[in-house]
């Protein structure tokens, strides 16, 4: 393997040298029309059924660099039973997240996850997307922060305060931290014995997105993914009833009594189809990025003693907006963080008409999957992109601006992550905590190893060493 990959890749075996570095049987996927002057997209199909499907999975990041490399910014290959053209670089992606002439449509999410999110915003298009986008975001203002502050921290202090020290997994931790938070801002409410449950088919039903059998067979991941959204789906249409007679300020019940300036509101269904997507979203993607500063602050005592200097002269918590937004080294930390592990590490689309991508004809009806982690690795936009070094954000420096695709871990265009702010926050209130109460370490050694199966997650669930101050 290269330097580069071997970065990415601690542990990897000599089956998935060969799984990167085997030949590939170079075609093309569709002729062009005659007369119009563009060009194949480039590709192949991979291994006959499954084509890509395993690498995709086992490889992540190195996958998507390898084919970036190999074929340049648009390619095509087939995996998970369709043909999908991949998109990468800065240029590329702004054609597609742009989308001029509302020709890629999130009908590639519903391809992966609809069955299991159905109708969460992440899945609607267009005039309907911008409805829902509207009324949502009145649960996302920045006087409804200020609110939920008073819950985030308030859940981050209990939690962080209650581990212990010693051998730790970061992951596992985080991730019943995250969740516990959410419960408490968008319910108002904790989860009173019910986290482990909702926790499983939450992991469940993100998991199954990339099931390689996709039906119901018995033990299938497929399968356990429409366990989990039933498990999901009966929870919260259960509270849906209190929440639309509620005065509570939590996020729920303000999706039950929102309107639009025509009076117009969420019927019982998108409620519980919104709220399961959100609550979703905002543990799993926070977990991540926390559990990556985690892991890159144990790599890098200089910058943990950095940012817990930082995070002292804050004061001990928990901290309000204006305090949290002051941390400015602690954000640095965080956005390197969110660089070198993307939270939602590829977006997917499927074209409604033919179309072009710089040059290259794509027709109707095709998968389109951008790649966020790949525009935040390449060597054009990131000086030394496999080196920790959140100075690249700094106001000198700010390499995110190479490109306005370079750095994306909220997404871009009209599906930018409207819960990025509140991410951002939750993210800065765990590692204040964190940083205030506790030192860690890894060993010099240690490289760890993201699993790719759905979103990226440790796979030994980052163990660290844990100290009290």
């Amino acid at each position: 393997m290269s330097t580069s990959t071997a970065a990415h890749m601690p542990g990897a075996t000599r089956f998935d040298e060969w799984l990167l570095n085997k030949h590939w049987r170079r075609t093309t996927l569709a002729a062009p029309p005659a007369g119009s002057r563009l060009s194949a997209v480039p590709g192949d199909g991979g291994i006959p059924l499954i084509g890509h499907s395993l690498e995709a999975l086992r490889l992540g990041l190195d996958f998507g660099l390898k084919r970036y490399e190999t074929y340049g910014p648009v390619s095509w290959m087939r995996a998970f039973g369709v043909r999908i053209v991949g998109v990468a670089g800065g240029d590329a992606t702004q054609v597609v997240l742009a989308n001029k002439d509302k020709t890629f449509a999130q009908q590639g999410w519903t391809y992966f996850i609809g069955p299991f999110f159905r109708r969460g915003l992440m899945l609607l298009d267009f005039d309907e997307h911008m409805f829902h986008r509207r009324l949502m975001q009145q649960a996302f203002t920045r006087p409804r922060l200020t609110g939920y502050l008073e819950h985030v921290g308030s859940a981050a202090g209990d939690g962080v305060r209650s581990w212990q020290p010693g051998t730790f997994l970061v992951y596992p931790a985080m991730k019943r931290l995250t969740l516990d938070i959410a419960s408490r801002v968008f319910m108002a409410s904790e989860l009173d014995g019910q986290q482990a449950a909702l926790n499983k088919a939450f992991v469940d039903t993100v998991r199954a997105g990339t099931s390689m059998i996709r039906f119901a067979m018995p033990g299938g991941r497929w399968n356990a993914g429409l366990r989990g959204r039933q498990v999901l789906e009966d929870f919260f249409r259960r509270n849906v009833p209190a929440k639309r007679s509620s005065d509570s300020n939590d996020l729920f019940a303000g999706l039950c009594h929102a309107r639009d300036d025509n009076g117009d509101s969420f019927t019982d269904d998108d409620v519980v189809n919104h709220m399961i997507f959100l609550m979703m979203a905002a543990h799993d993607t926070s977990t991540i990025t926390t559990t990556a500063a985690a892991y890159y602050l144990g790599q890098h005592p200089e910058w943990q003693d950095r940012v817990r200097r930082e995070c002292a002269a804050a004061g001990p918590g928990p901290l309000d907006i204006d305090a949290l937004e002051g941390l400015r080294d602690l954000e640095l930390v965080i956005k390197e963080s969110l660089r070198l592990v993307a939270p939602v590490p590829s977006m997917a689309r499927k074209t409604v008409r033919d179309t072009e991508v710089l040059g290259h004809y794509i027709p109707a009806n095709t998968m389109v999957a951008l790649s966020p982690w790949v525009n935040q690795m390449i060597p054009e936009f990131w000086t030394e992109p496999d080196r920790f070094d959140p100075d690249r954000f700094n106001d000198i420096r700010h390499e995110e601006k190479s490109h306005r695709y370079a750095w994306m871990p909220f997404g871009g265009g009209a599906h930018k992550c409207i819960g990025m702010h509140f991410g951002m926050l939750e993210v800065k209130t765990l590692l204040h905590q964190m940083l205030t109460r506790y030192q860690w370490s890894v060993p010099t050694d240690y490289r760890v190893r993201w699993d790719s199966t759905a979103l990226p997650a440790p796979a030994d669930g980052l163990p660290v060493v844990l100290e009290r101050l």
